[in-house]
């Protein structure tokens, strides 16, 4: 990027992992978007060419001929934005964005103190930043997640069921996702839905191989091994395919940041069962696009997956009603117009 280029950047977003996690893919949903609204780049590894970037190096020598906003989404970012600003002089409003909901270390807290100003992802992560906080809720782009016109096409081409009711749950497979809960409501509930089916999409590390092992030694010993299905982790364009092939999401976390594949679902029109964790709540509204249910409740969710599994009509209008919500009230757009009014305050 040419220094003039340099010159014109009002926003830089980093990302400091290199593997994808949600706050990098919260970064790469939303610079497209942004990029229309204002001058902003990203620096950092892990993210697509097609993204604005500029070296971690550009970051720290860009000209100081205003004010630009450093916006970080974890320690490491909001750490580095203070020796950008205090330590190379760099122009720099620190700004951070937080979804987590529980209470942060010191260290955390310190780095928090000294940012300009604050985004939450909930009212309920806003609430352990012991600080005002804009309260900004994710979306998602309604324009990549949307009903399929074609359902058992789809589910052919995937290797799935047509005929299938199809639950699922997309993220790593571990303990705080709930899985474990899902497989016990699958071994009460499968054997008298023979419809019934369910796929995990998402990594299984080595830490968490024995959890993993130990369910689905329990569904072969129930002979479920080949109706509930763990699919690994897949690529991202085909993670939207399999949404929309689903009739039922389910998101039974133990806790959450804030929690995105609820929405992603729904604005595939597919209804969600959810714990009380994370944003949920604020996403899904009960008995019209879904259903919530209490963390670590093995019976509700049993009992909540049993309801729309025995209900074809219901499943296809809450369906329906989920996609028309998403658009409504949590599409991107309004998530990344909302965030540049926050730059927009901290460069005027």
């Amino acid at each position: 990027m040419s220094d003039t280029s340099l010159s014109d950047i009002e926003v830089v977003a980093p990302n400091l992992k290199k593997r994808l996690s949600g706050v990098t893919s919260t970064v790469v949903r939303l610079i497209p978007i942004q990029r229309k609204m204002i001058a902003i780049t990203t620096t950092g590894p892990g993210l697509p060419a097609e993204l604005p970037h500029i070296t971690l190096g550009q970051a720290a020598l860009i000209p100081r001929n205003r004010w630009r906003v450093w916006h970080a989404r974890r320690n490491t970012e909001m750490a580095l934005g203070l020796l950008l600003r205090h330590v190379l002089r760099r122009k720099y409003r620190l700004l951070f964005t937080s979804a987590a909901q529980r209470h942060h270390t010191g260290f955390t807290r310190w780095l928090i103190r000294k940012q300009d100003a604050l985004i939450a992802t909930s009212p309920q992560a806003a609430s352990y930043l012991e600080r005002p906080a804009t309260v900004i809720l994710h979306g998602v782009d309604t324009t990549i997640f949307h009903p399929t016109t074609d359902k058992s096409a789809l589910r052919r081409e995937l290797g799935l069921d047509p005929d299938a009711v199809l639950i699922g749950c997309f993220g790593r497979v571990r303990a705080q996702k709930g899985v474990d809960l899902l497989v016990e409501a699958a071994l009460r509930l499968f054997p008298s839905r023979p419809r019934a089916q369910m796929i995990f999409t998402g990594r299984i590390t080595a830490d968490n191989r024995a959890f993993a092992d130990e369910l689905l030694a329990k569904l072969k010993a129930a002979g479920l091994d080949g109706r509930v299905r763990f699919l690994g982790e897949i690529p991202w364009e085909e993670v939207v395919r399999h949404y929309q092939a689903l009739d039922l999401f389910a998101a039974p976390a133990r806790w959450e940041g804030f929690g995105l594949t609820p929405l992603e679902a729904m604005a595939c029109g597919i209804p969600t069962v959810a714990s009380r964790v994370g944003a949920y709540e604020a996403l899904i509204r009960e008995d019209v696009t879904g259903s919530l249910v209490a963390k670590d409740d093995a019976e509700a969710l049993t009992a909540a997956l049993a309801r729309w599994l025995d209900d074809d009509a219901g499943r296809v209008a809450a369906g329906q009603a989920a996609r028309a919500h998403v658009v409504e009230n949590h599409a991107i757009e309004g998530e990344a117009r909302a965030i540049v009014g926050v730059y927009r305050g901290l460069l005027g």
